[in-house]
């Protein structure tokens, strides 16, 4: 069997594809981070637990509403999206004036409250989310098994994120939200509702960070502190791409996810670190990032 570094070359295989699929959820996280804070300048601290909220709605949707994966899929990005419509309508909007940190405050109070509420109801305990059944079972690609389920994952979020980057970069559509950003009034006298446009832009980020949830709800418990224990390496990722960069957080969030599994076989004890490591080092090369803009 062959070996790399002394470990079998199936099992390396293994924890890099496990990896890959924790890079498309921090792409897709990190995605709908970069997608607010470039846009409209905020730094969503509730992410996290709106990507658990995602995850629960779905367990909640598969156990008591009889709903099928599918149909949660379809359906809790919407619903969520809905919610961050009226956080950005009722709270966020009188804060796009005032420094970051203010926003930072309310979106880490709105988590507090989201995962308060259902630690109340739940507890801290995991539930189980089962593998749909079109998804068990695995692709015997000769040099290692690929369980179906973690292809769809990569598949699904490297297709959400492409499609989120090609419509903001390179339609109309993704020039209004641009310029509506940077020069409200002018996009305003061509009719355009900027308002309107930027409280769709943050429904859409809250929305990538359901769709999240529901693509990890069969891989991972749901619990109310999943959200919590994802968030700080989704930050670490957005800074190393570069705030604001919609290219940059997916490709990041993707590497780390490789480089992350890797390390996991390679050197365990240093698994949970290395994001943060690399954060420091590029921080202290490049401080906007790797794929940021210098001011």
């Amino acid at each position: 069997m062959t070996e790399l570094f002394g470990i079998p070359l199936p099992v390396i295989l293994s924890q890099l594809s496990l990896g890959l699929v924790n890079g498309s959820f921090y792409a897709m996280l990190s995605l709908g981070l970069a997608v607010i804070f470039g846009l409209l300048n905020v730094i969503n601290f509730s992410h996290g637990a709106l990507y658990m909220l995602g995850a629960f709605l779905a367990w909640i949707g598969l156990n008591q509403l009889g709903l099928n994966y599918w149909m949660a899929l379809l359906l809790v990005p919407i619903v969520v999206g809905a919610f961050g419509i009226v956080m950005e309508r009722l709270l966020l909007r009188h804060l796009y004036k005032l420094d970051h940190l203010y926003g930072l405050l309310l979106t880490f109070g709105i988590t507090l409250v989201i995962e308060g509420l259902l630690r109340s109801i739940y507890g801290v305990a995991g539930q189980p989310f089962d593998v749909p059944e079109f998804f068990t079972g695995v692709f015997d690609l000769g040099f290692m098994m690929l369980p179906r389920y973690r292809a769809w994952v990569v598949f699904a979020s490297l297709a959400v994120c492409l499609a989120t980057w090609y419509t903001i970069e390179k339609t109309k559509l993704g020039a209004y939200l641009r310029a509506g950003t940077e020069n409200p009034k002018l996009v305003e006298a061509f009719g355009i509702n900027v308002p309107v446009m930027v409280t769709l832009t943050y429904g859409f980020g809250v929305a990538l960070a359901a769709l999240a949830g529901v693509l990890a709800a069969p891989v991972t418990q749901v619990s109310p502190l999943m959200g919590s224990n994802l968030i700080i390496v989704v930050f670490a990722v957005v800074v190393i791409g570069g705030m604001g960069s919609i290219l940059g957080s997916i490709l990041t969030g993707l590497g780390l996810g490789v480089i992350e599994g890797f390390t996991r076989v390679v050197y365990p004890e240093l698994s949970a670190t290395v994001v943060f490591i690399i954060m420091v080092i590029v921080l202290l090369v490049r401080p906007a990032g790797l794929f940021g803009k210098e001011k």
